[in-house]
Protein backbone atom coordinates (compact mmCIF):
# COMPACT_ATOMS: atom_id res chain seq x y z
CA UNK A 1 0.00 0.00 0.00
CA UNK A 2 1.65 3.40 -1.02
CA UNK A 3 1.19 7.06 0.73
CA UNK A 4 -1.68 8.01 -1.75
CA UNK A 5 -3.67 4.63 -0.34
CA UNK A 6 -3.54 5.22 2.81
CA UNK A 7 -4.38 9.32 2.90
CA UNK A 8 -7.48 7.81 0.80
CA UNK A 9 -8.32 5.26 3.54
CA UNK A 10 -7.87 7.49 6.21
CA UNK A 11 -9.98 10.85 4.86
CA UNK A 12 -12.93 8.08 3.74
CA UNK A 13 -12.62 6.23 7.00
CA UNK A 14 -12.61 9.05 9.42
CA UNK A 15 -16.11 10.06 9.72
CA UNK A 16 -17.06 6.65 9.96
CA UNK A 17 -14.71 5.89 12.92
CA UNK A 18 -16.02 9.17 14.64
CA UNK A 19 -19.79 8.64 14.21
CA UNK A 20 -19.02 5.37 15.88
CA UNK A 21 -17.55 6.74 19.01
CA UNK A 22 -20.07 9.82 18.65
CA UNK A 23 -23.05 6.81 18.83
CA UNK A 24 -21.35 4.90 21.59
CA UNK A 25 -20.19 7.77 23.75
CA UNK A 26 -23.58 8.90 23.51
CA UNK A 27 -24.99 5.63 24.28
CA UNK A 28 -23.04 5.01 27.41
CA UNK A 29 -23.68 8.47 28.37
CA UNK A 30 -27.44 7.83 28.19
CA UNK A 31 -27.29 4.76 30.32
CA UNK A 32 -25.51 5.49 32.58
CA UNK A 33 -26.40 9.08 34.08
CA UNK A 34 -29.07 10.63 31.35
CA UNK A 35 -31.80 7.71 31.79
CA UNK A 36 -32.15 7.68 35.35
CA UNK A 37 -32.20 11.73 36.08
CA UNK A 38 -35.84 12.72 36.16
CA UNK A 39 -37.60 14.80 33.59
CA UNK A 40 -39.42 16.74 34.19
CA UNK A 41 -37.38 16.97 37.61
CA UNK A 42 -39.41 19.88 40.16
CA UNK A 43 -37.12 21.75 42.24
CA UNK A 44 -38.07 22.72 45.79
CA UNK A 45 -35.37 25.17 46.72
CA UNK A 46 -35.03 26.89 50.21
CA UNK A 47 -33.25 29.96 51.34
CA UNK A 48 -30.01 27.31 51.38
CA UNK A 49 -29.63 27.74 47.77
CA UNK A 50 -27.07 29.46 46.34
CA UNK A 51 -27.43 32.76 44.94
CA UNK A 52 -27.08 32.71 41.34
CA UNK A 53 -25.93 35.72 38.86
CA UNK A 54 -26.75 35.60 35.33
CA UNK A 55 -25.19 37.88 33.12
CA UNK A 56 -26.34 38.71 29.66
CA UNK A 57 -24.13 40.45 26.95
CA UNK A 58 -25.27 42.09 24.51
CA UNK A 59 -24.41 43.84 21.33
CA UNK A 60 -27.57 45.47 18.59
CA UNK A 61 -30.28 43.00 20.42
CA UNK A 62 -33.01 45.48 20.31
CA UNK A 63 -34.94 43.05 17.97
CA UNK A 64 -34.95 40.21 20.76
CA UNK A 65 -33.96 41.55 24.06
CA UNK A 66 -37.15 42.19 25.60
CA UNK A 67 -38.59 38.67 24.53
CA UNK A 68 -35.53 37.38 26.53
CA UNK A 69 -35.93 38.98 29.60
CA UNK A 70 -39.18 38.45 29.97
CA UNK A 71 -38.67 34.80 29.85
CA UNK A 72 -35.67 35.06 33.00
CA UNK A 73 -38.78 36.91 34.78
CA UNK A 74 -40.25 33.13 34.95
CA UNK A 75 -37.16 31.39 35.74
CA UNK A 76 -38.08 28.53 38.59
CA UNK A 77 -34.97 29.81 40.92
CA UNK A 78 -35.69 31.96 43.97
CA UNK A 79 -32.39 33.77 44.32
CA UNK A 80 -31.14 35.33 41.01
CA UNK A 81 -30.10 38.09 40.07
CA UNK A 82 -29.93 39.46 36.04
CA UNK A 83 -27.11 41.24 35.11
CA UNK A 84 -27.67 42.76 31.25
CA UNK A 85 -23.93 44.37 29.91
CA UNK A 86 -24.43 46.69 27.01
CA UNK A 87 -21.43 46.60 24.87
CA UNK A 88 -21.35 49.49 22.61
CA UNK A 89 -24.45 48.86 20.97
CA UNK A 90 -25.31 51.15 18.19
CA UNK A 91 -28.97 50.28 18.10
CA UNK A 92 -32.32 50.67 20.92
CA UNK A 93 -30.50 47.88 23.07
CA UNK A 94 -29.53 50.27 25.83
CA UNK A 95 -32.48 52.23 25.70
CA UNK A 96 -34.78 49.05 26.16
CA UNK A 97 -32.37 47.81 28.88
CA UNK A 98 -33.29 50.39 31.18
CA UNK A 99 -36.91 50.55 30.11
CA UNK A 100 -36.89 46.77 31.14
CA UNK A 101 -35.57 47.61 34.96
CA UNK A 102 -39.13 49.30 35.35
CA UNK A 103 -40.65 46.05 35.40
CA UNK A 104 -37.89 43.63 36.44
CA UNK A 105 -36.93 44.49 39.55
CA UNK A 106 -33.66 41.91 39.72
CA UNK A 107 -31.91 43.25 37.04
CA UNK A 108 -29.34 45.36 37.16
CA UNK A 109 -27.78 47.42 33.42
CA UNK A 110 -24.38 47.55 32.57
CA UNK A 111 -22.91 49.91 29.90
CA UNK A 112 -19.41 49.97 28.35
CA UNK A 113 -18.29 50.73 24.62
CA UNK A 114 -17.58 48.03 22.43
CA UNK A 115 -14.92 45.90 23.56
CA UNK A 116 -16.27 42.34 23.18
CA UNK A 117 -18.05 39.59 24.58
CA UNK A 118 -15.19 38.72 27.05
CA UNK A 119 -14.88 41.77 28.36
CA UNK A 120 -18.46 42.18 29.20
CA UNK A 121 -18.55 38.86 30.19
CA UNK A 122 -15.43 40.18 33.32
CA UNK A 123 -17.57 43.50 33.61
CA UNK A 124 -20.75 41.68 34.76
CA UNK A 125 -18.39 39.07 36.61
CA UNK A 126 -17.33 42.35 38.83
CA UNK A 127 -20.91 43.63 39.48
CA UNK A 128 -22.39 39.80 40.22
CA UNK A 129 -23.27 39.03 43.69
CA UNK A 130 -23.95 35.18 43.14
CA UNK A 131 -21.71 32.19 44.12
CA UNK A 132 -22.82 30.64 40.96
CA UNK A 133 -22.42 32.37 37.19
CA UNK A 134 -24.84 31.71 34.60
CA UNK A 135 -24.10 33.00 30.99
CA UNK A 136 -26.55 33.44 27.98
CA UNK A 137 -26.41 35.26 24.51
CA UNK A 138 -29.00 38.18 24.47
CA UNK A 139 -30.88 36.51 21.68
CA UNK A 140 -31.91 33.26 23.96
CA UNK A 141 -34.77 31.95 25.23
CA UNK A 142 -33.79 30.29 28.56
CA UNK A 143 -36.30 27.13 30.03
CA UNK A 144 -37.50 28.38 33.23
CA UNK A 145 -35.88 25.03 34.56
CA UNK A 146 -32.16 25.32 33.29
CA UNK A 147 -30.73 27.19 35.75
CA UNK A 148 -31.73 24.87 38.60
CA UNK A 149 -30.63 21.52 36.43
CA UNK A 150 -27.50 23.15 36.35
CA UNK A 151 -27.00 24.33 39.87
CA UNK A 152 -27.69 20.88 41.36
CA UNK A 153 -24.16 19.73 39.46
CA UNK A 154 -22.08 22.27 41.35
CA UNK A 155 -24.25 21.21 44.54
CA UNK A 156 -23.10 17.79 43.69
CA UNK A 157 -19.42 17.81 43.99
CA UNK A 158 -17.26 20.34 44.82
CA UNK A 159 -15.02 20.00 41.72
CA UNK A 160 -17.14 20.90 39.20
CA UNK A 161 -16.29 24.54 37.76
CA UNK A 162 -18.65 24.48 34.55
CA UNK A 163 -21.99 22.74 33.36
CA UNK A 164 -22.46 23.68 29.52
CA UNK A 165 -26.59 23.35 28.58
CA UNK A 166 -28.09 21.93 25.99
CA UNK A 167 -28.64 24.70 22.86
CA UNK A 168 -31.97 23.90 20.58
CA UNK A 169 -32.73 25.59 17.37
CA UNK A 170 -35.56 27.94 16.73
CA UNK A 171 -35.18 28.87 13.43
CA UNK A 172 -36.61 25.95 11.27
CA UNK A 173 -37.57 28.17 7.78
CA UNK A 174 -35.14 27.12 5.35
CA UNK A 175 -33.26 23.99 5.11
CA UNK A 176 -30.45 25.08 6.53
CA UNK A 177 -32.01 25.49 9.73
CA UNK A 178 -33.67 22.09 9.35
CA UNK A 179 -30.14 20.33 9.30
CA UNK A 180 -28.83 22.09 12.01
CA UNK A 181 -31.23 21.24 14.23
CA UNK A 182 -30.35 17.41 13.27
CA UNK A 183 -27.56 19.00 13.78
CA UNK A 184 -27.00 20.47 17.33
CA UNK A 185 -29.12 16.63 18.40
CA UNK A 186 -26.96 14.16 16.31
CA UNK A 187 -23.42 15.95 16.46
CA UNK A 188 -23.08 18.24 19.06
CA UNK A 189 -25.33 17.29 21.81
CA UNK A 190 -23.93 13.18 20.89
CA UNK A 191 -20.37 14.84 20.96
CA UNK A 192 -20.39 16.47 24.46
CA UNK A 193 -22.15 13.52 25.75
CA UNK A 194 -18.77 11.37 24.79
CA UNK A 195 -15.84 13.78 25.58
CA UNK A 196 -17.84 13.75 28.99
CA UNK A 197 -17.08 9.93 29.37
CA UNK A 198 -13.49 10.29 28.41
CA UNK A 199 -13.13 13.11 30.62
CA UNK A 200 -13.02 16.47 28.79
CA UNK A 201 -15.45 18.72 26.72
CA UNK A 202 -13.76 20.85 24.38
CA UNK A 203 -16.40 23.42 24.81
CA UNK A 204 -18.86 25.19 27.13
CA UNK A 205 -21.37 26.24 24.68
CA UNK A 206 -21.35 29.95 25.85
CA UNK A 207 -25.30 30.23 24.38
CA UNK A 208 -26.17 27.97 27.34
CA UNK A 209 -23.38 28.22 30.54
CA UNK A 210 -23.08 28.08 34.38
CA UNK A 211 -19.33 28.31 36.70
CA UNK A 212 -18.58 28.17 39.73
CA UNK A 213 -17.64 31.76 40.61
CA UNK A 214 -14.57 30.76 42.46
CA UNK A 215 -12.92 28.95 39.52
CA UNK A 216 -13.81 31.88 37.58
CA UNK A 217 -11.96 34.21 39.66
CA UNK A 218 -9.29 31.69 40.11
CA UNK A 219 -8.17 31.76 36.70
CA UNK A 220 -8.72 35.38 36.44
CA UNK A 221 -12.29 35.33 34.29
CA UNK A 222 -12.30 35.41 30.12
CA UNK A 223 -9.77 36.33 27.94
CA UNK A 224 -10.49 39.31 25.81
CA UNK A 225 -8.38 38.12 22.94
CA UNK A 226 -9.60 34.93 21.85
CA UNK A 227 -12.09 35.07 18.84
CA UNK A 228 -13.87 32.49 21.27
CA UNK A 229 -14.28 33.10 24.35
CA UNK A 230 -16.45 29.80 25.35
CA UNK A 231 -13.88 27.50 24.38
CA UNK A 232 -10.98 29.16 25.57
CA UNK A 233 -12.24 29.36 29.00
CA UNK A 234 -13.23 25.50 28.90
CA UNK A 235 -9.76 25.02 28.44
CA UNK A 236 -8.32 27.00 31.10
CA UNK A 237 -10.75 25.64 33.80
CA UNK A 238 -9.84 22.17 32.74
CA UNK A 239 -6.29 22.49 32.81
CA UNK A 240 -6.88 24.45 36.28
CA UNK A 241 -8.07 21.25 37.59
CA UNK A 242 -11.82 21.69 37.44
CA UNK A 243 -14.45 19.24 35.65
CA UNK A 244 -16.82 20.26 33.23
CA UNK A 245 -20.49 18.19 32.88
CA UNK A 246 -22.88 18.20 30.31
CA UNK A 247 -26.62 18.89 31.06
CA UNK A 248 -28.96 18.03 28.70
CA UNK A 249 -32.20 18.90 31.02
CA UNK A 250 -30.99 22.81 30.55
CA UNK A 251 -32.68 23.76 27.50
CA UNK A 252 -31.96 27.07 25.65
CA UNK A 253 -33.95 28.18 22.62
CA UNK A 254 -31.24 29.76 19.88
CA UNK A 255 -31.41 31.30 16.95
CA UNK A 256 -28.83 30.22 14.65
CA UNK A 257 -28.23 31.12 10.60
CA UNK A 258 -30.65 29.75 7.94
CA UNK A 259 -28.09 31.11 4.97
CA UNK A 260 -24.95 29.26 3.51
CA UNK A 261 -23.09 32.35 3.64
CA UNK A 262 -24.33 33.00 7.46
CA UNK A 263 -23.76 29.35 8.09
CA UNK A 264 -20.03 29.48 7.22
CA UNK A 265 -18.66 32.46 8.76
CA UNK A 266 -20.19 31.50 11.99
CA UNK A 267 -18.28 27.71 11.36
CA UNK A 268 -14.97 29.51 10.31
CA UNK A 269 -15.27 31.73 13.89
CA UNK A 270 -15.47 28.61 15.89
CA UNK A 271 -13.07 26.79 13.73
CA UNK A 272 -10.47 29.99 14.37
CA UNK A 273 -11.58 29.65 17.91
CA UNK A 274 -10.39 26.22 18.43
CA UNK A 275 -7.81 26.56 16.37
CA UNK A 276 -6.58 29.50 18.63
CA UNK A 277 -6.97 27.42 21.72
CA UNK A 278 -4.81 24.85 20.33
CA UNK A 279 -2.25 26.49 19.38
CA UNK A 280 -2.02 28.72 22.57
CA UNK A 281 -2.37 26.37 25.07
CA UNK A 282 -0.73 23.22 23.37
CA UNK A 283 2.62 23.08 25.39
CA UNK A 284 0.53 22.91 28.43
CA UNK A 285 -1.85 20.56 27.87
CA UNK A 286 0.59 17.30 26.76
CA UNK A 287 2.26 18.02 30.42
CA UNK A 288 1.84 14.79 32.55
CA UNK A 289 -0.72 16.69 34.78
CA UNK A 290 -2.90 17.35 32.16
CA UNK A 291 -3.14 13.84 30.73
CA UNK A 292 -6.81 14.15 31.01
CA UNK A 293 -6.52 16.42 27.54
CA UNK A 294 -5.02 14.00 25.61
CA UNK A 295 -7.79 12.27 23.99
CA UNK A 296 -9.26 15.61 23.21
CA UNK A 297 -6.00 16.80 21.62
CA UNK A 298 -5.88 13.43 19.89
CA UNK A 299 -9.44 13.90 18.53
CA UNK A 300 -8.42 17.93 17.59
CA UNK A 301 -5.28 16.78 16.02
CA UNK A 302 -6.73 14.33 13.79
CA UNK A 303 -9.40 16.01 12.74
CA UNK A 304 -7.36 18.80 11.00
CA UNK A 305 -4.95 16.68 9.39
CA UNK A 306 -8.57 14.89 8.07
CA UNK A 307 -9.74 17.95 7.02
CA UNK A 308 -6.07 18.84 4.97
CA UNK A 309 -6.35 15.21 3.56
CA UNK A 310 -9.67 15.63 2.15
CA UNK A 311 -9.11 18.09 0.42
CA UNK A 312 -5.99 17.00 -0.94
CA UNK A 313 -8.37 13.65 -1.93
CA UNK A 314 -10.97 16.35 -3.53
CA UNK A 315 -8.54 18.24 -6.08
CA UNK A 316 -7.18 14.74 -6.87
CA UNK A 317 -10.28 13.53 -7.85
CA UNK A 318 -11.47 16.72 -9.44
CA UNK A 319 -8.21 16.52 -11.40
CA UNK A 320 -8.65 12.89 -12.58
CA UNK A 321 -11.82 13.41 -13.58
CA UNK A 322 -10.89 16.53 -15.38
CA UNK A 323 -8.19 14.36 -17.52
CA UNK A 324 -10.53 10.95 -17.67
CA UNK A 325 -7.89 9.02 -15.59
CA UNK A 326 -8.74 5.61 -14.64
CA UNK A 327 -8.31 6.33 -10.90
CA UNK A 328 -11.13 9.09 -11.64
CA UNK A 329 -13.45 5.63 -11.90
CA UNK A 330 -11.34 3.87 -9.24
CA UNK A 331 -11.96 6.73 -7.09
CA UNK A 332 -16.00 7.23 -8.22
CA UNK A 333 -16.76 3.91 -7.17
CA UNK A 334 -15.11 3.83 -3.70
CA UNK A 335 -16.26 7.22 -2.85
CA UNK A 336 -20.09 5.61 -4.15
CA UNK A 337 -19.15 2.42 -1.49
CA UNK A 338 -17.73 4.96 1.22
CA UNK A 339 -20.70 7.47 0.50
CA UNK A 340 -23.41 4.73 1.02
CA UNK A 341 -22.35 3.61 4.05
CA UNK A 342 -22.10 6.44 5.62
CA UNK A 343 -25.30 7.16 5.11
CA UNK A 344 -26.34 4.52 6.69
CA UNK A 345 -23.96 5.26 9.58
CA UNK A 346 -25.64 8.23 9.95
CA UNK A 347 -29.24 7.12 9.72
CA UNK A 348 -28.06 5.03 12.70
CA UNK A 349 -26.82 8.72 14.38
CA UNK A 350 -29.66 10.04 13.98
CA UNK A 351 -32.09 7.31 14.82
CA UNK A 352 -29.97 7.51 18.65
CA UNK A 353 -29.86 11.08 18.79
CA UNK A 354 -33.37 11.89 18.08
CA UNK A 355 -34.50 9.08 20.04
CA UNK A 356 -32.35 10.57 23.12
CA UNK A 357 -33.50 13.61 22.80
CA UNK A 358 -37.13 13.46 21.65
CA UNK A 359 -37.16 13.02 25.77
CA UNK A 360 -36.61 17.14 26.06
CA UNK A 361 -38.48 18.04 22.50
CA UNK A 362 -41.27 16.42 20.59
CA UNK A 363 -41.93 16.27 16.86
CA UNK A 364 -38.03 15.82 16.59
CA UNK A 365 -38.69 13.84 13.76
CA UNK A 366 -40.25 16.58 11.50
CA UNK A 367 -36.47 17.27 10.35
CA UNK A 368 -35.54 13.56 9.86
CA UNK A 369 -36.02 14.15 6.03
CA UNK A 370 -33.55 17.09 5.48
CA UNK A 371 -30.80 15.25 7.96
CA UNK A 372 -30.52 12.91 5.12
CA UNK A 373 -28.30 15.80 3.69
CA UNK A 374 -26.66 16.12 6.77
CA UNK A 375 -23.01 14.27 6.17
CA UNK A 376 -22.48 16.51 3.16
CA UNK A 377 -23.33 19.81 4.56
CA UNK A 378 -21.46 19.17 8.13
CA UNK A 379 -17.91 17.20 6.65
CA UNK A 380 -17.79 19.68 3.39
CA UNK A 381 -18.62 22.87 5.65
CA UNK A 382 -16.03 21.36 8.47
CA UNK A 383 -13.55 20.51 5.92
CA UNK A 384 -13.42 24.22 4.31
CA UNK A 385 -13.82 26.12 7.45
CA UNK A 386 -11.08 24.42 9.17
CA UNK A 387 -8.34 24.37 6.18
CA UNK A 388 -9.22 28.52 6.14
CA UNK A 389 -9.56 29.06 9.62
CA UNK A 390 -5.94 27.58 10.96
CA UNK A 391 -3.83 29.61 9.32
CA UNK A 392 -6.01 32.95 10.05
CA UNK A 393 -5.28 31.70 13.62
CA UNK A 394 -1.87 31.13 13.29
CA UNK A 395 -1.40 35.06 11.97
CA UNK A 396 -3.92 36.53 14.57
CA UNK A 397 -1.97 39.07 16.96
CA UNK A 398 -2.03 38.33 20.62
CA UNK A 399 -3.34 40.46 23.04
CA UNK A 400 -5.80 41.89 20.15
CA UNK A 401 -9.51 42.61 21.47
CA UNK A 402 -12.32 40.00 19.59
CA UNK A 403 -15.22 42.08 19.50
CA UNK A 404 -17.98 41.48 17.96
CA UNK A 405 -20.73 41.89 15.12
CA UNK A 406 -24.36 41.39 15.12
CA UNK A 407 -24.26 37.18 13.74
CA UNK A 408 -26.40 35.80 11.22
CA UNK A 409 -30.03 35.04 13.18
CA UNK A 410 -31.92 33.68 10.57
CA UNK A 411 -35.10 34.17 9.27
CA UNK A 412 -37.86 35.89 11.62
CA UNK A 413 -38.83 33.43 13.31
CA UNK A 414 -42.23 32.11 13.29
CA UNK A 415 -44.28 30.29 16.52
Amino acid sequence: MNILDAISIFTYAYPSVMATIWICGGLYFYLHWERKQAWPEPHVWDEACPNVSLLLPCYNEAANIQETIEHLKHQNYPKLEIIAINDGSRDATGELLESLKLTCPNLKVLHQSNQGKASALNHGLKEATGEIIVGIDGDAILDYDAIGYMVGHFLQSSNVSGVTGNPRVRTRSTVIGKIQTGEFSSIIGLIKRAQRIYGMVFTISGVVCAFRRSALEAIEGWNTDMITEDIDISWRLQMAGGQVRYEPRALCWVLMPETLRGLFRQRLRWAQGGAEVFLRYFTQTVRWKNRRFWPLLLEYMVSVVWCYSALFMLLSWLFSLAFLTSSALHSGALLSYVGSALIILNFAQFTVSFAIDSRYERGMLRCAYWCIWYPLVYWLLNMATVVLAVPKAAKRQKGRLATWTSPDRGEIFHE
